[in-house]
Order: C-alpha cells, then sequence, then structure tokens
C-alpha cells in the first residue's frame, strides 16, 4: 500500500502539521476539510499507524507523525528541486556548460567569472579546455564544447558568430641577460631574426603549415604558457607574453621588455571573442558567462 502513496498526500499531511488544524489546511490548499480529512485519512490507512491524535480541539502530531514529518519535507523539497530542474532544461537551461578558453584569456578574469558562474548556476557544471591557436577552436567545431573564447587565433572558423569581450595587451619580453635585451632603442628584425624565439605551437590540426607572429627561422615551439614564461625567464630565448602574465617579472626586472622594428604581429595584443556555432546559440548559462566576461577588466 506504500508503493500507491502520492506526493498529494505528504503535501496533505505537512499542510496540517504546519497550520495545526484540517479546517486551515483546507483553506491553504483551497480544498473543502472533509477532502483534507479523507486524504489524511487514506495516508494513515497505507502507512498503518495514525499521524494525528485527534482526542483534542485541534489535532496533534503523533511520536510517529513527527518522525514522518522531516521526512515528508524532505521527500516533496526533493521532488520540487526536480520539477524545477526539469522546468529549466525544459526552457533551455544547459546540463552542463563546456568552453573552451584561449591561454591568452587573464586568468584572474576568468577565474572571477567562474565563482560568479557558479553562484549564479549551482546546479550546472563549468567543464573548461584552455587551449591555444586552433586548440582552442576545435573542441567548438567537433561538439565538445558549446562555446569557446578566442584570441591567438586570427581566423574565427566559418559558421560562427563572435562576440567582442575585451583586449588583452602583449609585449615582446627577454630576460634581462639576452642579448637582444641590452641593445639600446629598437631591435630590428635582421638582429632578432638571429636569436631563438619561443612561440607556442597548435596542438590541434586547424593551423598546420601555418605561423603567427614568427620572426625569427630560428623557432622553439611549446605547447603550454606556463612553460615558454619559464623559457624566457631562463634566457633561453625571446618572444611574445600577454602583459598580465609578465607585470611582476618586468616590476622586478628579471624581464624586460624589448621594441621589435615594426611588426603588428608580435607583442601588440589580442582581441578576445566569444565564439559559437550559428546553430548552436549559447542557453541561459552560456549567455550569462558571455555577458559576465564582458563586464570585466583585464
Amino acid at each position: 500500500m506504500l508503493d500507491a502513496m502520492s506526493l498529494d498526500q505528504l503535501r496533505t499531511f505537512i499542510a496540517a502539521a504546519e497550520e495545526g488544524s484540517f479546517s486551515a489546511a483546507g483553506r491553504k490548499l483551497r480544498r473543502a476539510q472533509s477532502v483534507v480529512s479523507h486524504t489524511l485519512a487514506n495516508l494513515e490507512l497505507q502507512v498503518g499507524f495514525p499521524l494525528f491524535e485527534r482526542t483534542g480541539r485541534y489535532p496533534q502530531l503523533t511520536d510517529a507523525g513527527r518522525v514522518l514529518l522531516d521526512q515528508a519535507r524532505a521527500a516533496v523539497g526533493g521532488m520540487d528541486a526536480f520539477k524545477a530542474r526539469a522546468r529549466t532544461l525544459a526552457e533551455g537551461l544547459e546540463p552542463e556548460l563546456a568552453v573552451a578558453v584561449d591561454v591568452m584569456f587573464p586568468i584572474a578574469v576568468l577565474t572571477a567569472a567562474v565563482q560568479a558562474f557558479h553562484r549564479q548556476f549551482p546546479s550546472t557544471p563549468l567543464r573548461l579546455y584552455v587551449e591555444a591557436l586552433g586548440a582552442v577552436a576545435q573542441p567548438l567545431l567537433t561538439g565538445q564544447c558549446r562555446l569557446a573564447v578566442i584570441g591567438s587565433l586570427p581566423d574565427i572558423p566559418p559558421d560562427c558568430v563572435t562576440e567582442y569581450l575585451l583586449a588583452v595587451p602583449a609585449v615582446t619580453v627577454a630576460a634581462p641577460d639576452h642579448p637582444l635585451a641590452k641593445i639600446q632603442g629598437t631591435v630590428l628584425r635582421s638582429e632578432a631574426m638571429r636569436h631563438v624565439q619561443l612561440v607556442l605551437t597548435d596542438r590541434s590540426t586547424l593551423t598546420a603549415g601555418r605561423d603567427f607572429g614568427v620572426v625569427s627561422p630560428q623557432v622553439w615551439r611549446l605547447a603550454d604558457l606556463g612553460a615558454k614564461h619559464a623559457f624566457l625567464k631562463a634566457g633561453l630565448g625571446w618572444g611574445g607574453m600577454p602583459l598580465h602574465m609578465v607585470e611582476a617579472d618586468l616590476r622586478d626586472g628579471t624581464l624586460v621588455p624589448i621594441e621589435l622594428e615594426t611588426s603588428p604581429t608580435v607583442g601588440t595584443g589580442f582581441s578576445m571573442n566569444a565564439v559559437y556555432l550559428k546553430q548552436q546559440p549559447p542557453g541561459p548559462a552560456g549567455r550569462w558567462f558571455v555577458e559576465r566576461l564582458k563586464g570585466a577588466q583585464a
């Protein structure tokens, strides 16, 4: 008989316990007192014992009734949460949000946005892929991600929509004992070409055979921006870095800025854009995340 128990019975039980009388429960539920009494009588028949003591003017919970009241509240609350979750999913809220983020994007801004997202959508998991160049776009194109934040890839894939987020300044740097760091004023491209340039490599095949911002024929390719940072500080080459990552190094002198001869593709900065497929725009959670990033300051 317990399998036939309904949420309506539990709601009636909770209302009667909280309101203190069957008539008050009926008013709250907009039902006749007789319907409330009948519903509770059936519930008691199903559980096998009285939930209310009816000898006084007002019904009082029995000891067993008090024990089951918390369980009834938990059951109804769980179902309410289930229904609310189903409703938001039906309205378009993503069951999870997967985002590919350019490694050049300011980590402090990203962290703040993720924290705010968690507060706004506590039941929506956020999955992040931090990559560079074509590897940021690839999970978007394969359907692994619904949204990408792209800055280091100059060419946006076709059939995509872009929304400008913010600008990330960049600077060309080298260790203070590097030969280029000892040159006063502008460093000629011919001189820069005589030294190893450290560049990020693309983990994807989207930019195979293409180079972005490469000046020197002597190139060391690194798949990790942190490794590039460490190599620069060790004097193993020169290269461009997002300003936010090397500001402390520039202040304490562990890295120094290099002014290259006119080179629009090296050390100038990145425009970060939210990118998504035209036929698969972000849902409410993704849209909220994009707007949150738009309001940030690099």
